[in-house]
């Protein structure tokens, strides 16, 4: 009788260290083979690794449902989508689409909202800096200018004086809703009296006209009361403004932070569990803002500026393993071929990753770096993975929010972005940086010219 023997499997031994509860590390439960469909292996094939895949589908689902979940409940819905968030022309044209105004915080993406056909009438204008010709170009393009302190409403009294015309605006305004840390750098506080004292102004001037208020609380916010509390305090304030000053307020910008299906550090709950539904966001929301303009002849718009919770899944970046190793400690680490550099958000998220392919083996705690010469350059601490090795990919996801505009051309090119599209067309929305891209910018004196003259010792 022969006797069938078991290829052997090395065992693995998993210490419990600080930082697991009793329910032990996550663990890492599926794999991924495409993304809308199509392969992983052919993106890669096709445009490289790294590489970042954005979802056009997931996309449109995403600020469809947005708008579906807070149209239902509140008459007055507008949407401004957060330029800072994801600044990518096919990102952004695919939501104008969908009826999102621009939200922008800076010249450039004033500029580049512009060069996307949004007209000026179509874009918030938030932010600590504008400069004078940018405050300039808006208030003769009729964009809604929020202002964020005194020496900027003296700025635009004078702009509005050289335009010759009375220029609409907004004021920012920072206080505490007892639920998140308040921002208070941004805006005029209310508790103080400052953003009181800023709507006299605007009153007295004569050259200004108060037709909004807007107020943005923080970001990745988990308990939608705190956007009650923020209702409840603007529109108080802008009883106050329309009674003592004589202002019509046309809408309250309650700004962004809502929370995407991403794992925060530090939190052990699952995501399904931790973060807030666009629904729970909107119900509560909207009741407010029901309670808070009852009785009232016209009813404000209601304007919202979600960023991270319409883009961040939409967003995933393959990489490919380029290395292991078995740390001091035990643990398996993998090298990839992506770093911080290109997803800036591992410093706070644990972004899932998952194989693209059914690995056979014990799992395992894994340490992901990046290929970076940075002791930081870590991508996950820890996530439980099968055997993996040179060759092997894993995609991130969510990753669509805030890497594509903040990631840095360091040590390594930065790659090439793709957009999978309804139909199922793969369309490449940015090329991979090359030796080319880096030096164009760059200008190098004469007596530089040559580094290594003749006659050097060696």
């Amino acid at each position: 009788m022969s006797v069938i023997r078991k290829p052997w499997v090395r065992p693995v031994f998993t210490s419990h260290r600080t930082g697991t509860n009793k329910f032990g590390m996550a663990r890492q439960r599926f794999w991924r083979s495409d993304i809308d469909g199509v392969a992983v292996e052919d993106l890669v094939a096709e445009h490289g690794s790294p590489l970042f895949v954005i979802s056009e589908r997931r996309l449109r689902d995403n600020v469809r449902r947005l708008l579906r979940s807070f149209r239902t409940r509140y008459p007055r819905v507008r949407y401004g989508w957060s330029y800072k968030t994801n600044y990518l022309n096919a990102v952004c044209a695919t939501l104008h689409q969908e009826g999102a105004w621009a939200e922008v915080v800076s010249d450039f993406e004033y500029d580049k909202a512009r060069a996307l056909g949004v007209p000026g009438s179509h874009i918030i204008f938030n932010g600590p800096y504008k400069p004078r010709p940018a405050l300039e170009k808006a208030a003769r393009e009729g964009a809604l200018i929020h202002l964020d302190n005194l020496d900027e409403l003296f700025v635009l009294e004078d702009v509005a004086r050289q335009v010759g015309k009375v220029v609409p605006c907004a004021l920012r305004l920072n206080f505490d809703t007892g639920y998140a840390e308040p921002w208070s750098r941004f805006g005029f506080n209310v508790e103080s009296g400052a953003a009181h004292d800023a709507a006299r102004r605007i009153a007295a001037a004569g050259v200004l006209k108060l037709t909004g208020l807007h107020s943005h609380i923080g970001t990745f916010v988990l308990d939608p009361r705190a956007y009650a509390a923020q209702i409840k305090v603007m529109a108080q304030f802008m009883d106050f403004a329309e009674r003592e000053t004589g202002a019509a307020i046309d809408y309250l910008d309650i700004g962004g932070g809502f929370a995407s299906r991403n794992a925060l550090q530090g939190v052990y709950l699952p995501t399904d569990q931790a973060v807030t539904s666009i629904d729970q966001y909107a119900e509560t929301i909207t009741q407010a803002m029901a309670e808070a303009v009852r009785g009232r002849k016209n009813w404000p718009w209601l304007v919202l500026e979600s960023g991270r919770a319409v883009v961040d899944d939409a967003g995933s970046l393959i990489t490919s393993v380029v290395g292991s190793k078995r740390l001091p400690d035990s643990r398996k680490a993998l090298i990839l071929d992506a770093g911080v550099n290109l997803m800036f958000t591992a410093y706070w998220y644990n972004h899932e990753c998952q194989p693209t392919r059914a690995i056979d083996g014990i799992a395992e705690e894994t340490v992901l770096y990046g290929p970076l010469c940075m002791n930081i350059d870590v991508m996950r601490s820890s996530v439980w993975l099968p055997p993996m090795g040179p060759g092997d990919r894993l995609v991130f996801n969510p990753v669509g929010a805030y890497n594509n505009t903040q990631w840095q051309e360091f040590i390594q090119y930065r790659p090439a972005i793709v957009m999978v599209q309804e139909s199922g067309t793969v369309s490449e929305i940015r090329r991979r940086d090359t030796l080319a891209t880096m030096l164009e910018p760059e200008r190098l004196p004469a007596a530089l010219a040559t580094p290594f003259p003749d006659g050097l010792p060696e």
